[in-house]
């Protein structure tokens, strides 16, 4: 069964959330994990993918985007919008308001709450569908970190 964990952030917008994710995917990629982060859009997954080359000068994180005019990677990460990836990874982030139909392929599934409404309802949503289904659910309240 996937195992389900919630990073609760202080932060109020989608820079700081994507940051949060470019630290977060460089911690797991360091544990041998194959990521696939899921976004709402194409621009979306192409602005973390700038986000992800430079959030820290001293930083690599081999990652790709998957769309339907490249071939598939062979790099740990991948970041797409669309329907199920084709690849095997062990980790699923979602930063899509949608929790996708295909998470229960993945190891782990990472939602990162941030302090806007809008983000505040989706996540509450996939947590009560979660919840309600018997998956094992932890959270992290990052908001409580200096």
């Amino acid at each position: 069964m996937t195992d389900i964990l919630f990073y609760v952030l202080a932060a109020t917008t989608i820079d700081e959330q994507q940051h949060f994710v470019c630290r977060l995917t460089e911690k797991v990629l360091a544990q041998g994990k194959h990521i696939y982060i899921h976004t709402g859009s194409r621009s979306h997954a192409e602005q973390l993918d700038r986000q992800l080359w430079a959030f820290r000068h001293t930083a690599f994180v081999p990652h790709s985007l998957v769309d339907e005019q490249r071939p598939v990677s062979q790099s740990p990460v991948h970041i797409g919008w669309q329907d199920a990836p084709t690849e095997q990874h062990d980790v699923l982030i979602n930063l899509n308001d949608q929790l996708p139909s295909f998470f229960g392929r993945f190891d782990r599934l990472v939602e990162v709450v941030i302090q806007q409404d809008d983000v505040l309802g989706h996540t509450r949503d996939h947590f009560r569908f979660l919840r309600d289904r018997g998956y094992p659910i932890t959270h992290q309240d990052m908001r409580l970190r200096t």
